[in-house]
C-alpha cells in the first residue's frame, strides 16, 4: 500500500548492456552496425511497487528478446531508427506502457580501405570517437530523438593561447600566448523533427563541424583565445549547417599538457617534451539553441 507520507515522483525498470551485431549482406558488399542498448519502461500501474503484484511487468528479459527480434525484423539502417522502432513497439503492443526510453551507442567499425578500395567484407575498429543517440516517447506523444558524439580526443601543438583572465590573490596562473590544446569533445543536439532526416549525415557533418572549428585551415590552423569561444563558434556553424538540429550541447573538458623543467638537468626544453596531466582539468560547457521565430 502507499504510505501516506510518501509520493511517486518516478518510476522506470528495463534492460541495459543489450548488444547485437547486425550484418546486411548486399551482393559481395557486407555492411555491419553493432549496437548497445538500454531500454526503460514506465507501466501504467504501480502494484507491482506497493503490493508486489507482478502481472503487468514485461520482464526484462523479453526486453532484451525483443530487441533481438527487431534488429532481424526491421534491420538496422541507423541507431536512431532503430530506437524510434523500439520505442514504437513497445507503446503500440502494450496499453499500459506509458512511456518508452532507449539510450543506445554504436561501436565504431571502419571499412578496410587500401590504396581508395575498400575491402568487400573486412573492418577495423577504430575508436577516434563514439556515436550514440537516446529517444524517449510517452503514450500517444511524439517521440524527442537527441544523437551525441563523445570520446573524441584532439590535441593541437600551437594556435591557442589565454590571456587577460581575472585574477584575484589565489591567482598562480601565468597568461599564455602560445600553449598546447587538448580536449575530449562529448556532444548531444536534438532534431527538430524525426521524418525524412539522414541520421548519418548529421552525425558526420557534426563531427567535421567540430574538428574543422578546432583544428582550422590545414596550412596554417586556426588561433583559439579562449576554449569557450572555439565551442560556441562551433556550435554556431553547426545549427546554420544543420536546419534539422534545435539545440546543441558541447562539453570540452581542457586537458593540460605543461611543459617539464629541465633546467635543473642542464637542458633546455623549448616546450618540446611535455607531461600529460589527467588532473585536475578545466571543464568547458555550453548549450544553445534557435532563438523561437518571431510571431506576426
Amino acid at each position: 500500500m502507499a504510505h501516506q507520507n510518501v509520493e511517486f515522483v518516478r518510476t522506470g525498470y528495463g534492460k541495459n548492456s543489450v548488444k547485437v551485431l547486425t550484418i546486411r549482406r548486399e551482393r559481395n558488399q557486407h555492411s555491419i552496425i553493432e549496437l548497445k542498448a538500454d531500454v526503460e519502461l514506465t507501466l501504467r500501474s504501480r502494484k507491482d511497487y506497493l503490493t508486489g503484484d507482478n502481472r503487468d511487468i514485461i520482464p526484462t528479459d523479453t526486453i532484451k528478446n525483443t530487441v533481438h527480434a527487431l534488429a532481424k525484423l526491421k534491420g538496422v539502417h541507423t541507431i536512431e531508427q532503430f530506437s524510434l522502432d523500439i520505442c514504437h513497439h513497445f507503446l503500440t503492443s502494450f496499453n499500459h506502457v506509458l512511456r518508452a526510453k532507449v539510450y543506445m551507442e554504436e561501436a565504431p567499425w571502419r571499412r578496410l580501405e587500401k590504396n581508395g578500395v575498400e575491402h568487400a567484407h573486412a573492418f577495423i575498429h577504430s575508436p577516434e570517437s563514439y556515436r550514440f543517440c537516446d529517444v524517449e516517447q510517452h503514450l500517444n506523444g511524439e517521440p524527442v530523438v537527441h544523437s551525441g558524439i563523445k570520446d573524441m580526443k584532439v590535441l593541437k601543438t600551437t594556435q591557442s593561447g589565454f590571456e587577460g583572465f581575472l585574477r584575484d590573490r589565489f591567482t598562480t596562473l601565468q597568461e599564455t600566448k602560445d600553449r598546447c590544446f587538448c580536449t575530449s569533445v562529448y556532444t548531444r543536439w536534438r532534431y527538430n523533427k524525426i521524418r525524412d532526416v539522414n541520421f548519418d549525415a548529421a552525425w558526420k557533418s557534426v563531427r567535421d563541424t567540430i574538428i574543422e572549428k578546432f583544428a582550422g585551415p590545414y596550412d596554417r590552423g586556426e588561433f583559439s583565445p579562449s576554449v569557450q569561444k572555439t565551442l560556441y563558434e562551433t556550435q554556431v556553424l553547426v545549427l546554420e549547417r544543420i536546419p534539422e538540429l534545435d539545440e546543441i550541447e558541447i562539453v570540452m573538458p581542457n586537458q593540460h599538457y605543461f611543459t617539464i623543467d629541465m633546467t635543473k638537468m642542464g637542458l633546455s626544453n623549448k616546450d618540446e617534451v611535455l607531461l600529460p596531466l589527467d588532473s585536475p582539468s578545466g571543464n568547458i560547457t555550453g548549450t544553445v539553441r534557435r532563438k523561437p521565430r518571431a510571431k506576426l
